[in-house]
């Protein structure tokens, strides 16, 4: 009898601790299937039909969650990611926005102007590293008919953007009318040396205020010469009284008849 309940009492202890192992298996188990599908993260989606090249802004998306798994590099989850970018195709509401449809838009204002890359090379040299906005002028040698020239090919023209790589200046974006386009494409492909400089346009212009406000500064002084001179003159203008007494002469001479 004694050794009946021994034997009852260590299945019971093995169907316990085999139960609970089960247990903590299975809980592991779950929670990696939670952490993989129960997990969700939100991307963004277009909120509304998107029209290709349009400038996408925070009214026309919005978010969906999806499953942790099922997130994949390409996916938007980040708003910085979308801030002055285009997509390439239109974009119906629902329709998830992915990085390879994505492109950065124009920084041209003008729609008759063009961005021409030029990138440092052989011919192509830049002076100092140039950042977007500045303004540089763009110096061309080249041989024609045996005759070697260099001469101011464009003036003062807007850096739209730069390129860089591990922190080093590699190139610009400038921004040409459409009829300098061709010019300055063809110039860049045969010409000999092309040299871009920075324009000293901020000095210009500081020279160019400094002169305005010494003109302003000279009406100012005379007014205040004039204003010294007006207090020196009401005296004479006082005096005036004195000479109209004059006429009182001729009364005293009909008394002296």
């Amino acid at each position: 009898m004694l050794e009946s309940k021994r034997k009852a009492i260590i299945f019971i202890v093995l169907s316990v601790l085999l139960a609970v192992t089960a247990g903590f298996l299975v809980l592991k188990k779950v929670q990696a299937l939670n952490t993989n599908l129960g997990t969700s993260v939100k991307i963004y989606v277009a909120g509304k039909d998107i029209s290709s090249r349009s400038l996408i802004t925070p009214e026309n998306v919005k978010t969906n969650e999806i499953p942790k798994k099922f997130l994949k590099d390409y996916h938007i989850t980040n708003a910085d990611e979308l801030v002055n970018k285009v997509s390439v195709v239109p974009l119906s509401e629902g329709d998830i926005i992915t990085k390879n449809i994505l492109k950065q838009a124009s920084s041209v204002v003008d729609e008759n102007n063009r961005l021409i890359t030029l990138m440092q090379n052989e011919r192509v040299f830049f002076d100092e590293p140039l950042e977007a906005l500045d303004r540089v002028d763009i110096i061309v040698s080249h041989r024609f008919n045996g005759k070697e020239e260099t001469t101011l090919f464009m003036k003062d023209v807007k850096v739209a953007r730069t390129a860089k790589k591990d922190n080093k200046f590699k190139g610009v974006q400038l921004e040409v009318s459409i009829e300098k386009a061709p010019e300055l494409i063809h110039m860049q492909n045969y010409a000999d040396s092309l040299r871009v400089i920075k324009a000293n346009v901020g000095k210009q212009e500081a020279n160019e205020e400094t002169e305005e406000a010494g003109k302003e500064e000279k009406p100012q002084v005379e007014t205040k010469q004039e204003e010294q001179k007006k207090p020196g003159e009401e005296p004479k203008k006082e005096e005036k009284p004195k000479e109209e007494q004059k006429p009182t002469k001729p009364e005293e001479k009909p008394k002296q008849q």
